[in-house]
């Protein structure tokens, strides 16, 4: 059935080879649809001649005139091509097909029915269709299908195209705004010696020209903190990392990050700014200030209350992070039928139960803060207390949607817990972080003070209430060999 749909398509193809090239170089539209139809009465009144182009989305052959369906990215309108009026309609009557990209110059006027249409006084194929538009033939129903071939989900469903339109106003509210706080935009390697930052496991890739294996990512930090050594004080960079982590709602391999270092601030001020940063992206995003997420209701115009992580560790998990045994927390873990790493150490179980028992409580806009050391090694004690260092998470629909801190800039601290993680590492940790001994010697020549921050695209997901893998327009997926 499709190969004889493509067959007679190809043969249409073919005939109007014979008369235009049916993929020209270049194209006439100095006016898009959308413009037409919001300005439909002033271009009536002119009679002034357009020249328009997009999608034929539906025909209709009435012998000596065709209405067609023609759409582009700003919106639709009718064509009507006749055999009295059109210059090519001899051509083009048997050639056009659902699918097709037309140009089309002439002028607007409504038909009897009172549709406003645009009478062609030129028609020319510019882009020949071989394959007939899913919802023609057998529907986009099954969403495997609508990822891995997204683009024509977007073809059948304007919502996906206002989706992308709200992804760009996100990432350009992020940038707008840290702009306007006096924030450079800098740009790093994806392709590192050590990966750092992060507690992740690594892809590899391999360098032909320096015979050398490299790990693509998992943070931006550790090279934006060597900016601040090297007399920066204010920068960011957006860009994509890659985690070799399995894949759910919130969790992708490769995504868009964007990260935050600020000379001679701390996490009390990485608070301030990062609450007025989400509460303009809810705004310039959603409209308002609510959000849904799976049938809750989320206010993010509210103060955000601030939780302390010892406490609500205590409350919902039941066990005191300041006396807590290894096996104490095993046993927890096992309880909770956990699985965690071979040789997962005091920070992994924390984090494991945490993520069970606490997260979910935490559906309103807040702020987690003060962790123990093992989870956060890149963080500043507290001080006089050493077991809590000095970070946040922002919290809301029951995830983690950022997370930040007063960076540590000991360079005798960092490189104690390196060699702490390190350990894990050789245990079977493979989330572990790495010994960055390059990282290590640039805070040797002293780093100032700062205040850090990491967000990534998951904050788009929740707002749109959607699985993060749906709002990438090409997710990575299992290679398709029908394809």
């Amino acid at each position: 059935m499709l190969e004889d749909i493509i067959g007679e398509r190809k043969q249409k193809l073919e005939k109007w080879r014979a008369f235009a090239d049916p993929y020209p170089p270049r194209v006439k539209k100095t006016v898009g649809i959308g413009t037409l139809a919001e300005n439909f009465s002033r271009f009536e009144k002119t009679r002034k001649r357009i020249s328009t182009a997009g999608r034929v989305m539906s025909v209709r052959d009435q012998g000596n005139i065709i209405f067609a369906d023609i759409r582009d990215e700003s919106g639709r309108m009718q064509g009507v091509l006749s055999k009295k009026e059109t210059k090519q309609f001899s051509a083009i009557k048997g050639s056009l097909d659902v699918g097709d990209f037309i140009s089309i110059s002439g002028i607007l006027f409504k038909t009897k029915k009172g549709e406003r249409s645009i009478l062609a006084k030129e028609a020319l194929i510019i882009a020949k269709s071989l394959r007939p538009i899913p919802k023609e033939w057998f529907g986009l129903e099954d969403v495997e299908t609508k990822l891995r071939k997204r683009y024509l989900d977007s073809i059948l469903n304007p919502d996906v195209k206002d989706l992308f339109r709200k992804k760009g106003l996100f990432w350009r509210t992020v940038r707008e705004f840290l702009a306007d706080e006096g924030f450079l935009e800098v740009e790093n390697p994806v392709l590192e010696s050590v990966p750092g930052g992060a507690e992740a496991e690594p892809f590899v890739t391999h360098h032909n020209a320096l015979d050398e294996d490299f790990y693509l990512r998992i943070s931006l930090e550790l090279p934006l903190k060597k900016m601040l050594v090297g007399g920066f004080e204010k920068v960011f960079e957006l860009g994509r990392i890659f985690r070799n982590e399995g894949i759910d709602r919130e969790h992708l391999q490769d995504y868009t990050q964007m990260e935050v270092y600020w000379a001679y601030a701390d996490y009390h001020d990485m608070m301030k700014l990062t609450e007025r940063l989400y509460k303009k992206i809810v705004r310039n995003v959603c409209g308002g200030m609510k959000s849904k997420r799976e049938g809750v209701t989320i206010d993010w115009g509210k103060k955000w209350k601030t939780y302390e992580y010892f406490d609500l560790f205590k409350k919902y998990a039941g066990l005191d992070l300041r006396t807590a045994s290894l096996d104490a927390l095993r046993k927890k873990a096992d309880d909770l039928n956990l699985v965690s790493e071979k040789g997962a150490g005091r920070g992994r179980l924390v984090d494991l139960i945490y993520k069970k028992t606490v997260r979910p409580h935490l559906q309103e806009p807040s702020f987690l803060v003060n962790p123990p050391v093992e989870i956060e090694p890149l963080a500043k004690r507290i001080p006089g207390d050493p077991l809590r260092v000095e970070r946040f998470q922002i919290m809301a629909a029951g995830t983690e949607l950022g997370k930040g801190f007063s960076e540590l800039n000991d360079p005798m601290d960092q490189r104690k817990r390196f060699e702490e993680q390190a350990a894990l590492r050789e245990h079977g940790d493979k989330e572990a972080q790495m010994m960055n001994e390059d990282f290590v010697e640039a805070l040797e020549y002293g780093m100032p003070p700062a205040g850090g921050f990491g967000m990534s695209e998951r904050v788009f997901a929740v707002l749109m209430d959607l699985p993060i893998r749906e709002t990438v327009y090409f997710p990575l997926m299992r290679r398709n060999s029908k394809s």
